[in-house]
């Protein structure tokens, strides 16, 4: 993926939603690379993130989220239209604690998509992809172009057009 360069959230198109997912935030992932099916993102290493308090550890949660946000902006760069998508299924392999101190990177590859599930590898690790902290496989459904419905009413009117009624029972 070549050489990482730092993009703030806000600046790639799947990675400015990040900031708009508290969570994603409030633990600082920091968009590094993004496209062609590919994401890498950095956790920068912080107080708050600390699992273990005795050895400095940042906590698995924060790995786990690292690991499923690249995957989700992986999936997004590889397709060819914005589409919602969530996750499915997400395996986590923990092989060693992270270093204390040190920020983590997190690399993710849909290496395959159909129409309604895309397929992802990753690694989260500190210098070297090939000595991870822990690796992921994952599988995200991949909707009928939500997206749309998200900028309308979930009924497909325009969200400026005002409230709608929900439908009657039939």
């Amino acid at each position: 993926m070549g050489e990482p360069h730092d993009t703030s959230p806000g600046d790639a198109m799947p990675g400015h939603l990040l900031t708009r997912v508290p969570h994603s935030a409030a633990i600082g992932i920091r968009v590094l690379e993004l496209g062609d099916g590919r994401a890498l993102v950095r956790i920068p290493y912080a107080d708050h993130l600390i699992g273990d308090p005795d050895t400095g550890v940042v906590h698995g949660g924060v790995i786990t989220a690292a690991l499923d946000n690249a995957s989700g902006m992986a999936v997004h760069s590889a397709l060819a239209d914005p589409t919602s998508i969530a996750t499915l299924d997400l395996r986590i392999d923990y092989m060693r604690p992270a270093t204390a101190g040190r920020d983590i990177l997190a690399s993710a590859h849909c290496y395959r998509h159909t129409r309604n599930i895309a397929f992802v590898r990753g690694a989260a690790y500190h210098d070297d992809p090939e000595d991870p902290i822990a690796t992921t496989v994952a599988t995200f459904v991949v909707s009928s172009n939500q997206t749309r419905k998200l900028h309308q009413g979930g009924d497909g009117q325009r969200s400026d057009e005002g409230p709608t009624r929900p439908r009657e029972a039939r």
